[in-house]
């Protein structure tokens, strides 16, 4: 796990806002930041939202595992929206000032729709478990009652882990005067380098919620894949081996490209924190990621597919 580098030594004043700075270090690039940035926001917003309404207009998707993929797609709607609009008026700006409870604001709700994503995908790995290993089982095992538990007991999870982190950092209130955020919004590390007050807590606590909450559902995402790999290898057809895994594919492109954005950008050396790689990374598990997400689905998907065409009235076009 990554610990924090020393503080350097300088004056401490009462806070009245950070720079965020990430993404102004190439002062010749910004326009193509913004345009690129721009259309990425856009697209994730417009893919986002037609497969929301997709889902919702067509009762044949009004099952556990579509219910879990527009959660998915509404929380990475939130999700781009925390952090891409203050990353736009940077570049187009050039000015990256922030208020710390509009920073506080910020790292609240990218906080609770990162935990969202982490959750959503592992209750989308129990459904595709319960679907390949249990199939006579599916219907009783999976019930209304008991995804809108998950669901809801990922929201309250979410909310209440960045509770506990928003109440003790909103305790640091005095900051080093260079209150500079090399990164394009609000991140632990950063606030807590910047900090005067002891954050050992913070820290400690950042880490026990962090290993929690990132190692225990990877762990149960790779627990069901096992178990439906195993359920597949028993299948004695090729093609009934083709279709069982079909119906897993896109969540696990979508586990692959969550996951491994999220460890390039966090299990770092704090030698190489916020680096040009990092943000990359960065911007790959914030904007890239959600963009994908419901293209990844729709084009491989052909009920996803059916329900877009007839919702934009060019089914007769595409016979």
């Amino acid at each position: 796990m990554q610990s924090f580098p020393s503080r350097p030594e300088m004056n401490c004043s009462k806070n009245t806002g950070f720079v965020l700075s990430g993404l102004s270090s190439d002062p010749d690039k910004p326009q193509l930041l913004f345009g690129l940035f721009l259309a990425l926001y856009l697209l994730s917003l417009l893919g986002n939202s037609l497969l929301l309404l997709a889902i919702g207009a067509d009762i044949h998707l009004h099952t556990p595992m579509y219910f879990f993929l527009s959660q998915l797609s509404l929380v990475d709607l939130c999700f781009t929206t925390t952090t891409a609009p203050k990353m736009l008026e940077t570049l187009w700006t050039s000015n990256g000032l922030i208020s710390f409870f509009e920073c506080l604001a910020q790292l609240y709700f990218f906080t609770v729709f990162a935990n969202m994503d982490n959750l959503l995908l592992t209750a989308m790995a129990i459904d595709r478990y319960a679907a390949i290993c249990h199939p006579l089982h599916y219907t009783l095992l999976m019930t209304p009652c008991r995804c809108g538990l998950l669901v809801g007991g990922a929201w309250g999870v979410a909310h209440s882990i960045s509770l506990v982190h928003a109440l003790l950092l909103s305790q640091l209130l005095a900051f080093y005067t260079n209150q500079e955020i090399p990164h394009f919004f609000c991140d632990f590390g950063p606030l807590f380098r910047l900090s005067c007050s002891d954050t050992h807590l913070n820290e400690d606590l950042m880490m026990v919620l962090t290993g929690l909450l990132g190692i225990s559902p990877l762990l149960c995402i790779i627990s069901s894949y096992a178990h439906i790999f195993l359920a597949v290898a028993r299948v004695p057809s090729a093609h009934g081996r083709k279709k069982a895994l079909a119906t897993c594919s896109s969540h696990l492109a979508m586990v692959i490209l969550f996951y491994s954005s999220v460890f390039a950008t966090y299990l770092k050396s704090p030698s190489t924190s916020h680096a040009s790689g990092e943000l990359g990374a960065a911007v790959m598990y914030t904007l890239v990621t959600p963009t994908l997400n419901p293209f990844i689905y729709s084009l491989r998907n052909k009920e996803v597919k059916r329900s877009l065409k007839r919702i934009l009235g060019i089914e007769s076009s595409w016979h």
